[in-house]
């Protein structure tokens, strides 16, 4: 009956859109499926939130108090890079492409060019190009067939680009054996390369030179709890590693930095803890030194100053940040920076003004803003303002309350849950309960974006949850989601949905699952498992089935993936893949679904959201598919954004709100 019902209320909503109102034409790069028209009408209420335009801390000018900011201006489609000279003072644009830029550094010693990088249509093959700041042109430094990334030497004459091959440059469109290569390269004269070694596998990272450029300290990541240290010698290439020890088991490293006299690393880990801490490792002495066992919380990130005197770490306390600081030749901590609370990003030093550093900071407030704080009058400074439409005060959003309860082996879980003014919207709310992406991923207090809208205009309300396997809460806690026990997270989104019913706030019947990426795939396998609890699921970019997705994810990936989700080569492994793939139990579904998939993603191919779409239309459910082949793993351009925003809205509206 229910199935009848929404059916009926998503065909009648599109009836009444085309006999009443003008309807919204989705722009060329859209593929619109079994979708109803969308009003323009809605376009026209929710325009204001779609107007948040937040600025971001790249890097500092290497002698000058001058950064690189990250911000989308008015018009544009997507966010770029631009310089600032000063706090308040006008961003100057540099960068100007229709893929976003996020990622770019100033020359370390003199700062007169940038490199940046760039990806297109967000296939997530990621190129490296010096830019002049003279002319604004650009020059490719890296080689276009892979996916690359580049460190500075501090010398600032070299960059070492790491690389992977991408699938589509082989001949079978899949690689079984992945290295990834290291390259020299001057930016001021590209053609000029040499290769410095091929280490085995992906997963290779954090490139990071000893200050006399002799030594690269690197990671090979494989999962948070399961990753190595390696030393490479910056002429030979030879690579020896160094943590964990011979005979320690796995443990989590991230975030290397060398000490100025190149004796000691400092790092996170969680080598004989729960959480990533940050610690210290003397390499002669081959001893680790934990600084801050006393925090019972992940350090999220760290910097060094340049003269190796202190170390700013940024706090994850159960998914709000905090800064702190510390000595570090002793671990002692010092008295902590006075920032407003909110979410803390890119905390980075300035090169010659030893006592400062810049941050990103937002907050359910704010969509984002840069900062630097001077340690020496020990105030925070603000260098951007963030922009928020008129009729619309970013500062009245809603903060959301903590939710902690037992999943259903008296596992303790959380959630942050955001609920509409009680005078606006008396009553008991409907309710989207949003699964984040990874698996090891983390729901935290932040900007809501666009959100807001359903929050402070249709009364909805929004419950995020940290289901098993998420981070942020020991490593023990990641792991519970593994392999075979992967059903269990899901199970943990069922106790959420019983939860909803105790809260007198809360509308249990009227409830809609949505994610993105693994939290695409926690939506489906709930509306698989819980479908009667629902009243409708979407699904963004997410994994219809692990088995079809490690057969089509870029192989530099493979690996990694394979030892969070499982080995579909073993027959278990697969026969259990089979089993709990939301694809071959599309008949469960029984709420309407609205599927969004970027075709160019290498993360989560557009195959796994084709097939999932066919399968439930078999059903005879309602099905919208909204597919962008100028997008990849996520949509990051403006007017698709926005039409997915729109498409939304009418979604909820006709499952929730009728």
């Amino acid at each position: 009956m229910k199935q009848w019902i929404c059916a009926l209320a998503l065909a009648m909503g599109a009836f009444f859109v085309q006999a009443q109102d003008a309807v919204l034409t989705p722009n060329a790069h859209l593929l619109v499926d079994g979708m109803p028209a969308i009003a323009q009408s809605i376009a026209d209420r929710v325009a204001p939130y779609n107007e948040f335009r937040g600025n971001g801390f790249v890097d500092w000018h290497p002698t000058q108090p001058v950064m690189l900011v990250r911000h989308r201006e008015a018009g544009a489609s997507t966010a770029q890079i631009y310089r600032l000279a000063s706090p308040g003072g006008t961003l100057e644009k540099l960068t100007d492409f229709p893929d976003p830029v996020s990622a770019a550094s100033f020359n370390p010693v003199h700062g007169k060019y940038i490199v940046y990088a760039r990806d297109s249509g967000g296939n997530e093959a990621t190129q490296i190009f010096r830019m002049d700041l003279d002319t604004r042109e650009s020059t490719l430094l890296s080689n276009p067939d892979e996916r690359s990334a580049s460190r500075w030497t501090h010398a600032g004459d070299r960059l070492l680009i790491s690389a992977v091959p991408l699938d589509k440059t082989a001949q079978s469109g899949k690689r079984e054996a992945i290295a990834t290569t290291l390259t020299w390269v001057d930016p001021l004269a590209p053609a000029r390369k040499m290769k410095l070694a091929e280490l085995p596998g992906g997963g290779w990272e954090d490139f990071r030179f000893s200050h006399d450029d002799r030594r690269i300290a690197a990671l090979q990541y494989r999962t948070p709890s399961d990753s190595d240290v390696f030393i490479i010698d910056a002429r030979s290439g030879a690579a020896q590693k160094v943590l964990p020890a011979i005979g320690e088991p796995p443990a989590g490293y991230g975030g290397v930095e060398w000490s100025p006299d190149g004796r000691r690393l400092f790092l996170t880990t969680n080598q004989g803890g729960e959480f990533f801490e940050l610690a210290v490792y003397d390499l002669k002495a081959r001893k680790l030194k934990v600084l801050t066992r006393h925090i019972p919380w992940d350090i999220d990130d760290f910097t060094l100053s340049k003269d190796g005197r202190r170390l700013l770490a940024v706090v994850n306390n159960n998914g709000r940040s905090e800064l702190r600081l510390f000595d570090a030749l002793s671990g002692r901590e010092l008295p902590r920076p006075t920032i407003e609370a909110g979410s803390i990003a890119s905390a980075r030093w300035h090169k010659r003004n030893r006592g400062q550093f810049a941050f990103s900071l937002n907050s359910p407030q704010s969509p984002g803003d840069v900062y630097s704080f001077d340690l020496k009058n020990a105030k925070a400074q603000r260098w951007t303002t963030a922009y928020a439409a008129p009729g619309v005060n970013p500062d009245q959003f809603i903060s959301p309350e903590l939710v902690q309860i037992k999943s259903f082996d008296g596992l303790p879980i959380s959630a942050w849950l955001y609920l509409p003014d009680a005078a606006k919207f008396p009553g008991k709310r409907p309710v989207i309960v949003d699964f984040h992406g990874g698996p090891e991923g983390q729901s935290t207090v932040h900007f809501m974006g666009r959100w807001n809208y359903y929050l402070n205009e249709m009364g909805l309300a929004v419950l995020l949850p940290n289901v098993r396997g998420s981070s942020g809460y020991g490593k023990r806690f990641m792991d519970l989601d593994n392999g075979f026990k992967r059903k269990d997270s899901v199970k943990d989104g069922g106790a959420f949905l019983s939860w909803l019913g105790t809260h007198p706030r809360l509308d249990a019947g009227r409830v809609v699952v949505t994610g993105g990426s693994y939290g695409g795939y926690m939506s489906l396998a709930t509306a698989v498992d819980y479908s009667a609890l629902l009243r409708g699921a979407i699904d963004v970019v997410g994994i219809s089935h692990f088995v079809t997705f490690l057969n089509n994810t870029e192989s530099y990936r493979r690996d990694l993936r394979r030892v969070e989700y499982g080995d579909e080569r073993d027959p278990a492994m697969h026969a259990f893949m089979d089993t709990i793939a939301p694809l071959n139990h599309a008949q469960e579904i029984k709420v309407p679904l609205f599927v969004v998939q970027g075709k160019n993603d290498p993360r989560v191919p557009f195959t796994e959201a084709e097939q999932m779409v066919a399968a439930v239309r078999k059903n005879g459910v309602p099905v919208w598919y909204l597919l962008a082949d100028n997008e990849g793993h996520g949509f990051a351009r403006k007017p698709n954004v926005d039409y997915y925003f729109y498409s939304t809205v009418q979604f909820f509206e006709t499952t929730l709100l009728k």
